[in-house]
């Protein structure tokens, strides 16, 4: 009896066994895969408290960069006593790396434990303001003290550039009423070979200088006059021209010269001061408005003279080459006149006056020109987001795993409310009675342990 009942027990234990074998297998698995978590989690943790000091000396380094170069930045924005500059310079980078370094400690702290989205949306719109901020403060001074230097020489350099164009401009105006001494010297050749025809009386057949002779004469020595005054202004404009070029090659040795930027830029500015004055002089050197003038006077101021033929037919025939020689006159002088307006239409050189920029002006107007420098300086500033996105990252991982928190210190309050909770979940366990057992494997298990014992017994 005893046998049986001990062979019962032994069977029925091992069939409960073997019931309850697959959900203990899958309790196993389960509980493999929980620890897995759980040791992923503390790696992640332990990873995170372990460089918490590298983050705290990376974020103190970097804001300590920016106000460096913030210092360098500001410092020549700013005008007056030396002291005074150097002081108010020092505590602006020293407000700038304060502030980078509270901000992004604040959004380290707290932006990667937040779970809520609108919170969490309203911290990365914070974040994003903040960034804002930072440029305007710091980012645009940091390239300037990266850059500052070479904007301003880049600046120099295209006003050097504007200069000369303007200069071969001014000097192409003046020189352009040069073009018109070919007509005018085939011109004044023409009048004056017609009154040597004259003497020989090839166009009133009578020889001699009266009256036609006199007035080719006057006609070619007008013209004349006016070709010398051409060529005279053709030395007056290459000597210009010279000077303006000696300013030019003195501005282009400033931009390339390695001395103080602030000194050259001032040298710069006379040298850009003395050529605007060589364009204006080149402007008025022309002498396109002359020849207007006397273009419009050969016609308008033409008078015929009196026929002073010692005959009646001899003064007819004078009087008809007149006539020739005034269409004549006319129709040079409309020429003249055409080709002049054409000069003068060409709207006059207006030299832009030099404008001095300060180092921290020259890095925006030619930003384009310094995108790596502006990427540096923006960067310094803003590198710590990437060590938020990572916390965020790596916190959103623990959580994922499902670690508890864990609490790494406690106050003396923070302990008593914990034991007095612990105290009363204890009392109320005590009060909860113990449930019958509803699973008749569990009970038969027990029922076998029983008879077991009343069997020893």
């Amino acid at each position: 009896m005893s046998f049986d009942t001990t062979t019962h027990h032994n069977s029925g234990e091992f069939a409960a066994v073997k019931q309850w074998h697959p959900d203990s297998v899958g309790a196993q698995k389960g509980g493999a895969a929980q620890a897995a978590s759980n040791i992923m989690s503390l790696a992640l943790r332990d990873g995170v408290t372990r460089l918490e000091v590298t983050t705290r000396v990376t974020l103190g380094v970097l804001a300590l960069a920016s106000g460096v170069y913030t210092y360098l930045g500001v410092r020549d924005l700013l005008n007056g006593n030396a002291a005074i500059v150097f002081f108010a310079a020092v505590i602006y980078s020293v407000a700038v790396s304060v502030g980078i370094y509270a901000f992004w400690t604040y959004l380290m702290r707290f932006l990667p434990h937040v779970r809520e989205q609108k919170s969490r949306s309203l911290l990365f719109a914070c974040m994003a303001l903040g960034a804002v901020m930072i440029m305007a403060m710091s980012a645009w001074l940091n390239a300037s003290a990266l850059a500052g230097a070479a904007a301003i020489q880049q600046h120099l350099s295209v006003s050097v550039q504007a200069y000369t164009r303007d200069l071969d401009r001014a000097h192409s105006n003046a020189l352009a009423a040069q073009g018109l001494l070919p007509d005018i010297e085939m011109a004044s050749t023409r009048f004056s070979k017609l009154a040597e025809s004259e003497r020989n009386g090839s166009l009133t057949g009578t020889s001699g200088s009266g009256t036609v002779v006199q007035l080719l004469t006057q006609m070619s020595n007008q013209l004349r006059n006016l070709e010398q005054q051409i060529k005279d202004s053709d030395a007056k404009v290459k000597a210009l021209f010279d000077e303006g070029s000696k300013h030019i090659d003195k501005m282009r040795e400033l931009v390339s010269d390695r001395g103080p930027i602030n000194a050259r830029s001032d040298a710069f500015g006379k040298e850009a001061m003395a050529l605007m004055g060589v364009i204006a002089k080149l402007q008025q050197t022309s002498v396109a408005p002359s020849v207007k003038r006397t273009a419009d006077g050969l016609t308008a101021g033409f008078i015929a003279p009196a026929a002073d033929g010692r005959t009646a037919d001899l003064a007819q025939r004078q009087t008809a080459v007149v006539g020739k020689v005034e269409q004549a006159v006319a129709a040079q002088a409309a020429a003249l006149s055409r080709a002049t307006d054409k000069i003068l239409e060409t709207p006059p050189v207006e030299p832009a006056r030099f404008q001095p920029l300060s180092t921290a002006e020259a890095v925006v107007v030619y930003a384009s020109d310094f995108l790596p420098s502006w990427a540096g300086a923006i960067s310094i500033d803003l590198m710590p987001a990437v060590l938020v996105f990572i916390l965020c990252i790596v916190h959103a991982g623990i959580r994922r795993e499902n670690e508890p928190e864990a609490v790494d210190t406690m106050t003396a309050s923070q302990l008593l409310a914990a034991l007095r909770i612990a105290r009363e979940l204890g009392e109320q366990v005590k009060l909860v009675p113990e449930l019958p057992a509803k699973d008749e494997n569990v009970t038969a298990i027990s029922s076998a342990r029983g008879k077991k014992d009343e069997a020893r017994a």
